[in-house]
């Protein structure tokens, strides 16, 4: 059983007063203006990838390392869904080649993050061409990945060796969205390894990432000696008691993704409660402070996280009966806030910008990526631009 944390009741007021149709209208519009600053970085950044976040409105470029590279390429599978420019695809698949290399040779594979790097990248690529190749690719990192799973802790080690004292036993919230891969890794082969550790992670991190109040924190550990619970705090909020926004907005869309690949409906219902946690505190605009806690500051927003929430809320609503009392708003709570980083948050196209996806917040503490675009804004604005005007199966 998962720990039975309070749901809050919808408080949120959506200003729905746009036209349907003057919505769809936009989004139109906003996609051959994407598609053409897609382009515009597909020329300028060759084979190379876009760094973590913007540097004063561009990207550093960089050689396939660090956790965010496949956000880029996941742009270029959307972009060749959107448009059918071959351009497109025959770049995502020599990125696939990359990302062979990367994880045949172990570079920078050290993190749980291989979930976001080859689902968006090389099991995108299986899913829409039959690449074999990157099937192949994906199933190692899969394998790498499952290197991490603790067995005392039932917990997916976040970060670095798993000989370091230090970060024994951590797990974090974002690691709900790197779980797909394991699922996917025991369809393919038959072998329940994988998916059962990406489920007992879950289970966890469920229990212990999620308060009593349906927020989250960053990180918890665990110890990986007894499998007792220890501690959570935060590495990217405010505080420790605090509500980081972008993790609020992993929980939202990971727990569905988990509900999806187990059929377990307590994942669902936890994934509203975490939902309704994070639309109750939006500000007028509906695009969230860096950290929940904040609203009613004038702390600045984290875009990313709006556009991360706005596809959990788009996949949540699908497995959703149209029953549900809380389906309509959730869809509505999407659209108001897609409606508002198109208008208000989206780079223009003669802007001094390559980002897509203005004033996001990587980490303010150390200030990185502070009020720039971010590549994973940029890449889930895209999916949830792609999941409101097409008919789309997920990549995850």
């Amino acid at each position: 059983m998962l720990k039975n944390c309070t749901k809050e009741p919808l408080r949120l007021e959506i200003d729905d007063s746009q036209e349907a149709s003057q919505f769809y209208d936009l989004l139109s519009q906003t996609r051959d203006d994407v598609l053409k600053k897609i382009a515009r970085n597909l020329a300028d950044f060759g084979e190379r990838f876009p760094a973590e976040t913007c540097r004063d409105g561009y990207y550093p470029l960089t050689e396939n390392v660090e956790w965010t590279t496949s956000f880029w390429t996941g742009q270029l599978w959307l972009a060749w869904e959107m448009s059918g420019d071959e351009r497109f695809r025959e770049m995502a698949e020599k990125h696939v080649r990359s990302f062979g290399l990367r994880i045949a040779g172990r570079h920078d594979t050290n993190t749980h993050d291989l979930g976001f790097l080859y689902t968006l990248s090389c099991v995108a690529a299986w899913r829409l061409t039959g690449n074999q190749e990157a099937r192949g690719f994906s199933l190692l990192a899969a394998e790498a990945l499952l290197e991490r799973f603790h067995h005392k802790a039932r917990i997916i080690q976040a970060w670095g060796d798993l000989a370091d004292p230090a970060q024994a036993g951590r797990m974090i919230i974002d690691c709900n969205m790197n779980l797909p891969l394991l699922y996917w890794a025991s369809e393919q082969t038959g072998d329940p390894r994988f998916a059962r550790a990406a489920y007992e992670h879950v289970q966890q991190a469920a229990r212990y990432l999620i308060r009593e109040d349906a927020s989250t924190y960053h990180t918890y550990y665990m110890d990986v000696l007894t499998g007792e619970p220890r501690y959570g705090d935060t590495q990217q909020g405010y505080a420790d008691d605090s509500c980081w926004s972008r993790g609020q907005a992993w929980g939202i869309y990971g727990f569905t993704l988990s509900f999806l690949y187990t059929g377990n409906r307590e994942l669902l219902e936890l994934a509203k409660k975490v939902a309704n946690y994070f639309l109750n505190r939006l500000p007028e605009d509906g695009v969230c402070h860096w950290d929940l806690a904040l609203l009613g500051t004038d702390a600045l927003r984290d875009s990313s996280s709006a556009a991360i929430a706005v596809c959990g809320l788009l996949e949540l609503c699908k497995h959703l009966p149209v029953t549900d009392p809380e389906r309509e708003t959730y869809l509505r709570a999407a659209r108001w806030i897609m409606s508002s980083l198109t208008q208000h948050y989206l780079a223009g196209p003669e802007e001094p910008c390559n980002g897509l996806l203005k004033h996001s917040v990587y980490h303010l503490a150390s200030n990185k990526g502070v009020d720039e675009c971010a590549s994973w804004g940029d890449y889930f604005y895209v999916e949830a631009l792609v999941r409101m005007t097409q008919s789309w199966k997920m990549y995850w």
